[in-house]
């Protein structure tokens, strides 16, 4: 889905209202970043400088319709890159709490867009390795002075919506009731893809499998988020997970030499298309070589990989593999079985590393969740890939179990048009 500079002019004017009278006119939205820390490469550079500066879309540059004009940054150390943002662009001013930058100093909302950016910094973990980040604490602070002001504003949260499940469904459930557009999840789904393609809408699929080389949590929603992108396209749509059960150590290793997800592994063709689809598979011998990993020696170059297998109320089986302690692949692609044995396989392609190109298309998205008031794909996506996160990761701490999650009958239907990055 891509949008041009006419449809955005468009979008605000139709989507901004001002004056007593309710006339609408096009102004320039303005918008509050609220971020735990602000350093070079972390996510809130990425998103909030696209909005200071601009970037490349469609063969050209690209300046948002909107404007950051106020900024909070909870964690603010040597290597900070806001004071000098601010500096070099004197519409954006830092605000000491959450609720003076929504507020602009004032006493009611004054922003028509935020962004929620509680990724990086210093947080810390809990038993089961989750970094608590306090997206779910900025987001009750937004919606008290959403509540005190009697309007609310459009907000974006950066990747998952809590590492707690029931803090995410409280945020999803907020945001229904309170009627303001939410929108959140990973940059992947919406990043390019090799090769540009997406299954049909409305097509049977039998199994799927998404692999990386993330970590926990953080990690976990990158793959998983990618996975549910492509798969959330089946016949039906979406129905939501009933059980999920994480494979780690030896576990791990048997499922990957079991052949078949009913002997409690996964279909073997479809993590071979996703090997095959890898730009950054590493050489599985001591010099360089085109020889395809055995399982020795994916067990030798990742022996501490973990999986998570994911039943799905519909009856559709996925799984997500994670590469870690060594080097097999250093990208995220997905595979998926069809009818009559048929494969489909893109990679997600995530270029030049220093410049983080991907996130661009996100921020494109962003644009339009503040324009137009609604998110542009189902929020419904990110709110159960959150929760197949954390449900993933209790099934590890509890020693591998199956977990059933009714919890997780997320049931929503994709867009008719993909949203990944065609240019």
């Amino acid at each position: 889905m891509r949008y041009s500079r006419r449809d955005f002019l468009a979008g605000a004017a139709t989507s901004l209202v001002l004056g007593n009278a309710g006339r609408a006119a096009e102004r320039r939205p303005k918008i509050a970043a609220l971020t735990t820390i602000f350093h070079k490469y972390s996510h809130s550079e990425h998103i909030v400088d696209r909005f200071l500066e601009g970037y490349g879309w469609e063969g050209r540059h690209h300046r948002p319709p909107m404007d950051i004009v106020s900024l909070y940054v909870e964690q603010v150390g040597d290597n900070d890159l806001s004071r000098e943002r601010a500096g070099r662009h004197p519409q954006m001013k830092i605000y000491s709490t959450i609720t003076d930058a929504l507020t602009r100093g004032g006493n009611t909302l004054a922003v028509d867009g935020v962004l929620l950016i509680g990724e990086h910094g210093s947080y810390p973990d809990n038993e089961k390795g989750q970094k608590l980040y306090p997206r779910f604490e900025y987001f009750q602070q937004v919606v008290e002075v959403y509540r005190r002001s009697g309007k609310s504003a459009p907000l974006f949260n950066d990747k998952h919506l809590s590492w707690n499940w029931d803090h995410a469904r409280e945020m999803f459930d907020t945001a229904k009731n309170m009627g303001f557009g939410l929108m959140a999840g990973s940059s992947l789904p919406v990043a390019w893809r090799q090769p540009a393609v997406d299954l049909p809408r409305g097509g049977p699929i039998e199994e799927a499998i998404g692999i990386w080389a993330g970590g926990i949590d953080g990690g976990d929603i990158h793959v998983i988020e990618a996975l549910q992108s492509i798969v959330e396209r089946r016949l039906g749509g979406e129905t939501g997970v009933r059980a999920v059960q994480a494979l780690r150590g030896e576990s791990f290793w048997q499922a990957l030499e079991s052949g078949s997800w009913n002997a409690g592994g996964w279909d073997p063709k479809l993590l071979e298309a996703c090997l095959c689809r890898s730009n950054q598979l590493n050489p599985s011998r001591s010099t360089y070589s085109n020889v395809f990993p055995s399982n020795a020696d994916l067990r030798r170059l990742a022996p501490e990989s973990y999986a998570y297998r994911f039943e799905y109320s519909d009856g559709f089986k996925a799984s997500v593999i994670q590469f870690q302690g060594g080097g097999v692949v250093g990208d995220c692609s997905v595979a998926a079985r069809l009818p009559n044995n048929e494969l489909f396989s893109v990679l997600f392609y995530l270029p030049y590393y220093s410049m983080r190109n991907f996130f661009s298309p996100q921020v494109h998205h962003i644009e339009s969740l503040f324009l137009t008031g609604r998110s542009p794909y189902p929020i419904e996506r990110t709110l159960l890939t959150t929760g197949m996160t954390a449900a993933g990761i209790e099934s590890l701490f509890q020693n591998q179990k199956r977990l059933e999650t009714p919890h997780l009958a997320v049931q929503y239907q994709p867009t008719a048009e993909s949203t990944f990055w065609r240019t």
